[in-house]
């Protein structure tokens, strides 16, 4: 009785024991599953800060007027904002041909004026055409012209430079035409993509059988972008088009002004 009584001690003491080991153990990995959790938290935070500040950029960017254009662009629909888009770039193809022409064409009138009056009194006459002819410009032309007729007579050189200046000064009005083309056709096809667009929202409210505001809102703001990007358009081109206006009008008084002074010189080296 008492060898069992020593054996139910032994093996109560070593349950116990064990029960202690497992219990230790299962602290020592609840604090280690603790403290990695910590770590992780710790690591995590840094990384999830450096995400927002890395998603920040994108969405300012995203934001931009650049991104703002693109999407507003594709709501539009490619149909109808296409056609409006590629009237706006030819347009503007014309006008930096016209602006690199009339920079071209520009010249200094007095100067040029200077130099054939002192080639008339030094040269003679050939030396004042080589001076025209080495001349960018229609008024440079127009004074060759007149150069050329100078032993017909005053008159013949008279009328020779008003023909020629009126040829050269259609020149300078060249492809505005087109410009002006543009301009009137930006905004009609953004309002013919308006109107067609109305349409299709009065076509989606009759298929879905009832007046939503969702879907009014929707088609109406897919038809208004059209008429938002044809007025952008025109009045961009309708900036550069007076611009234009102004230069060729600059440049035709010059040439008249300077022609009155080219006659007067020939009138006094005749």
């Amino acid at each position: 009785m008492k060898k069992v009584v020593s054996l139910l001690a032994v093996l109560g003491f070593l349950t116990f024991g064990i029960a202690n080991v497992s219990f230790a153990a299962n602290d020592q990995k609840t604090d280690k599953a603790a403290t990695t959790e910590q770590v992780a938290d710790s690591v995590a935070a840094p990384a999830a800060a450096q995400a927002e500040l890395t998603e920040d950029p994108d969405d300012a960017v995203n934001h931009g007027l650049h991104y703002t254009l693109k999407e507003k662009f594709i709501q539009g629909g490619a149909v109808w904002m296409t056609p409006v888009l590629i009237c706006l770039i030819l347009g503007l193809a014309f006008v930096i041909e016209r602006i690199f022409y009339l920079n071209l064409s520009t010249v200094n009138s007095k100067k040029l004026l200077t130099k054939i009056e002192d080639a008339l009194q030094n040269g003679g006459l050939e030396k004042a055409k080589e001076i025209c002819r080495d001349t960018k410009g229609p008024l440079a032309a127009v004074f060759y012209q007149g150069l050329d007729r100078y032993d017909e007579g005053l008159e013949s050189v008279e009328k020779s430079v008003v023909s020629y200046g009126g040829v050269q000064m259609a020149k300078l009005e060249t492809n505005l035409t087109w410009i002006s083309l543009f301009i009137a056709l930006s905004p009609s096809l953004g309002f013919l993509g308006t109107v067609i667009g109305m349409v299709q929202a009065f076509d989606d409210i009759e298929r879905a059988g009832d007046i939503s505001p969702t879907i009014v809102a929707g088609g109406m703001k897919v038809a208004l972008l059209t008429t938002v990007f044809g007025l952008i358009s025109a009045m961009i081109l309708q900036v550069f088009y007076n611009y234009l206006l102004t230069k060729v009008d600059a440049i035709v008084n010059d040439m008249e002004d300077a022609t009155i002074s080219f006659m007067d010189i020939l009138v006094k080296n005749k």
